[in-house]
């Protein structure tokens, strides 16, 4: 069986606010962060539009000079860190601080730093390049500068698995604690990519809404109308603990971790397996690491980015692994009003879902308009609903055809 893992802190950076509290109300409320963006000129790309950070001040969680050596993901990463290690009221000791990890995912790391640090070296020279340049960009300094911050001396990981990596991470963390190699992880994911080459990227592989002059309306998972996904960063941080420990020192619980399951498509570099058999196995064995039958659902955190295949495909794998239920099953993508944040995603959806079981909501599909016939599941269109959830999924795939599913249940001593 395994130890028990309950989460007991929650923190996050989005398009949709800064804190938990301000993206819970504005999911709630079925309201979209995707703007034009600002950072850069983005006219001459086919798509201009994004889901932006807005209001957030990094020295409000790390000191100058290390806003001025590490790159934005990192920024976003620590800070939700924060939120998350505040809210869980968990205190870190010379006793037990060899037992507190961190794992995070991030899917490119650093790329603004490293875009900055290209054209310094074209435009100044090599000398003109600083020695913070390699450790603020890679992925892993994430989880090291948050183990330096907090002083945890457990295991520590970066996983880059692209769009499912820190719901990897948050999997893998529940592993380590239910094996007994930690007693406590600090899990999630960053992703801070909004910049010209990823756009452009991004745009080359004709995977990005071109709906410019409708950026609220850009995302709609499962729609017939849809045009692509939305770029998005941000990072959602979790904390999460073996459940005695967490009941001894009185924690608050909004969940608890049930099962986690992975998969490979092997099937294409970028698309999907159009039948979703990859989906289907990772979906299966995140059941069967839980112990439940497909009917113990209620509602599913769904990959849902907004593109033609993603969605048809994660359509078709829950109809095969859920049967008759999946028409009983509520599924929602929050991407829809956050836009997807890539290697960030499953943190922040790992977050939503367990919100949505400890409210008792589940959040809306927004844009949703026109249905489409391969896409035919009850898709908690345009208004969140309020419903009890016994036990959730959350899904996460990437390209190269990694897939991954969290299993949160409603808490029970």
């Amino acid at each position: 069986m395994g130890k028990r893992v309950v989460i007991t802190g929650l923190g996050m950076v989005t398009p949709l606010g800064v804190g938990v509290e301000k993206n819970w109300e504005a999911l709630c409320a079925g309201k979209s962060g995707i703007r034009k963006i600002e950072k850069f000129d983005a006219s001459s790309f086919p798509s201009q539009i994004a889901g932006e950070i807005r209001g957030f001040n990094a020295e409000d969680f790390l000191d100058k000079q290390q806003v001025r050596r590490f790159d934005v993901f990192i920024h976003y990463a620590v800070a939700s860190a924060r939120m998350a290690m505040e809210d869980s009221g968990l205190r870190i000791t010379d006793k037990n601080r060899h037992r507190v990890g961190c794992v995070t995912g991030s899917g490119l790391g650093g790329l603004a730093m490293l875009e900055h640090y290209h054209r310094v070296l074209l435009e100044q020279g090599p000398r003109r390049i600083s020695p913070f340049f390699i450790p603020g960009i890679i992925a892993n300094m994430a989880p090291g500068q948050i183990a330096i911050e907090f002083g945890v001396k457990g295991p520590n990981l970066s996983i880059e698995t692209a769009c499912a990596a820190s719901c990897h991470a948050v999997g893998e963390s529940f592993k380590l604690i239910k094996e007994g190699k930690a007693d406590a992880m600090i899990s999630g994911g960053s992703e801070a990519v909004v910049t010209p080459l990823a756009l452009g990227g991004f745009c080359s592989m004709r995977a990005l809404s071109t709906r410019n002059d409708e950026p609220e309306k850009a995302s709609r998972p499962f729609e017939l109308n849809r045009d692509g996904f939305i770029m998005a960063e941000g990072a959602g941080i979790l904390i999460i603990e073996e459940m005695n420990q967490a009941l001894e020192r009185g924690a608050h619980v909004y969940a608890e971790v049930a099962g986690y399951g992975m998969s490979a498509d092997a099937y294409h570099i970028s698309a999907p397996d159009p039948e979703g058999e990859g989906a289907v196995l990772c979906m299966q064995n995140a059941l069967e690491d839980a112990g439940f039958k497909p009917d113990d659902i209620d509602y599913i955190n769904a990959h849902g980015t907004s593109t033609k295949l993603n969605d048809e495909s994660e359509t078709k794998a829950i109809k095969k692994v859920f049967d008759e239920h999946a028409y009983k099953v509520a599924v929602s993508s929050t991407k829809s009003m956050t836009g997807h944040l890539l290697g960030g995603a499953g943190g922040v959806e790992a977050i939503y879902t367990a919100l949505s079981i400890k409210h008792g909501i589940m959040p809306p599909t927004i844009n949703y308009e026109t249905p489409d016939p391969q896409c035919d599941l009850d898709f908690v269109p345009n208004a969140a609903r309020k419903e009890r959830i016994r036990a959730a999924m959350s899904n996460s795939f990437g390209f190269g055809g990694t897939n991954a599913s969290l299993i949160l249940k409603a808490f029970e001593p």
